[in-house]
């Protein structure tokens, strides 16, 4: 019987750096998601199913979908030119990174205001299915997630700067917050409101992107001190591309909060139930799908800049089948112990069994959504190494109608679990067309797809 040392050394080295970056983002999220599982359980043991989990999942959702959305489009299209700008002169990478850094910390400061601005305006269109008393909560709450709006961009683009150099510790940091918020919760004297989550948030934040910036630095060999400014050559590039990607990425960012909307106006409790499910599949769905994911864009885009596009091509679609295998083992474990999983992280103090089975339930239809996530998330590297992002735009936009309409004929027949169904349905047609557009071979690299 071979050992996993022996099989990795007998893999092309490309292949082997693939295998061996996601194992060690693997390893950093299985930690990280530790993290964060206790930190649910720490929420579900001080706080059960109640209007504070409602007002947190709501805000935490709504707040983070645009920063979310601008970090998830620069790490596709920012990678592949950092990869690009490591092999020049190290005063045009120092000018481009400050310009970068620049750029981020002016924009996220405006989105920052912007969020606590718009906040009541949010809570009058898409919170008001929620309670009172959540609502009032949650209005508290942006004290902590606008100013984190600016603090996920920074770290961001510090992840970013880290998986270029194939170093992929930001997957551990990932956790700094949950973390935080676990101590605070845990060492609050009460949890009649949200000041423990407030303050967990809004520290686990400002530490993890500190910490980003500096390791982005070592890995540089320069800070990129921000400056405003334009000139660098990458930008013209860079902007086009990330203009494209913007739109179908927009498209998917709205279903986290139509997801919430959706909730929102089934009922008391709803978007905590949601959330509880969501959480606990974002476990499996990020130390899965997400390693393998995380590590390929890197070596994929070097393999492109060689000039070598059909080995970039046969490797992703290689993984793709393997992921997809991998992910439907897992769905038919997950089916059988999503119960015995919900209780055992959940199920104590404020959360009763009538919530873990409620929970267990609507976790059920959301784990359908696993192999095709796992499969769609390697050719969305591949795609994205050939700077394919108009095909990717459209793919998206279809992704987010599909969606809508699941949501809107579901959830009111099955409540919670229905929005999990949709989402599972939208992950079918995604991979589906992802295939259909790899098994295609590209002819010349371009912005436009």
């Amino acid at each position: 019987m071979k050992t996993l040392k022996q099989r990795l050394s007998g893999l092309h080295s490309d292949h082997r750096r693939i295998a061996q970056g996601a194992m060690r983002v693997a390893f950093f999220l299985l930690l990280g998601k530790a993290a964060g599982a206790f930190k649910e359980m720490a929420v579900a043991y001080r706080y059960g199913v109640s209007d504070v989990v409602d007002a947190y999942q709501f805000t935490m959702v709504m707040a983070n979908w645009l920063p979310v959305t601008i970090v998830g489009v620069l790490s596709v299209v920012l990678i592949p030119v950092l990869v690009r700008t490591r092999y020049e002169d190290a005063a045009g990478r120092k000018r481009f990174l400050g310009e970068l850094q620049g750029a981020v910390i002016a924009g996220g400061t405006v989105l920052a205001v912007l969020t606590y601005v718009a906040w009541p305006w949010v809570l009058d269109y898409a919170g008001q299915g929620l309670p009172a008393e959540a609502r009032r909560m949650s209005a508290e709450l942006t004290l902590a997630f606008a100013p984190a709006a600016l603090l996920t961009l920074v770290t961001g683009i510090s992840a970013a700067r880290l998986r270029a150099h194939e170093r992929h510790i930001n997957t551990l940091l990932d956790s700094v917050p949950a973390v935080v918020i676990l101590v605070w919760v845990m060492l609050a004297a009460t949890v009649t409101d949200v000041g423990p989550l407030l303050w967990g948030t809004l520290v686990g934040y400002l530490i993890q992107s500190i910490w980003l910036l500096s390791l982005a630095a070592k890995a540089d060999g320069m800070w990129g001190w921000p400056k405003l400014g334009l000139t660098s050559h990458q930008w013209p590039d860079l902007v086009k591309a990330a203009g494209v990607m913007l739109i179908g990425q927009v498209a998917m960012s709205f279903v986290g909060p139509l997801d919430q909307y959706t909730a929102a106006n089934l009922g008391a409790n709803a978007n905590a139930t949601l959330g509880y499910a969501s959480r606990l599949l974002a476990l499996l769905l990020g130390v899965g799908a997400a390693s393998v994911g995380r590590a390929a864009l890197p070596v994929l885009a070097d393999v492109q800049g060689r000039g070598d596009k059909a080995r970039a091509r046969s490797m992703a679609l290689k993984w793709s089948v393997v992921m997809v295998l991998a992910g439907s083992a897992v769905t038919l474990v997950g089916w059988l112990l999503a119960p015995w999983g919900v209780a055992l992280l959940f199920e104590r103090g404020a959360f009763t069994a009538e919530n873990t089975q409620t929970v267990a339930h609507v976790l059920r239809w959301g784990l359908l959504q696993m192999p095709f996530y796992f499969g769609v998330l390697i050719l969305v590297q591949l795609l994205a190494s050939q700077n394919r992002y108009r095909i990717m735009a459209a793919i998206a936009v279809a992704n987010f109608a599909l969606k809508a309409v699941m949501n809107l004929v579901l959830a009111p027949v099955m409540g919670p679990a229905g929005i999990m169904l949709a989402t599972s349905l939208m992950y079918v047609l995604s991979y589906f067309c992802y295939v259909a557009v790899a098994l295609r071979p590209v002819t010349a690299t371009k912005v436009s797809g």
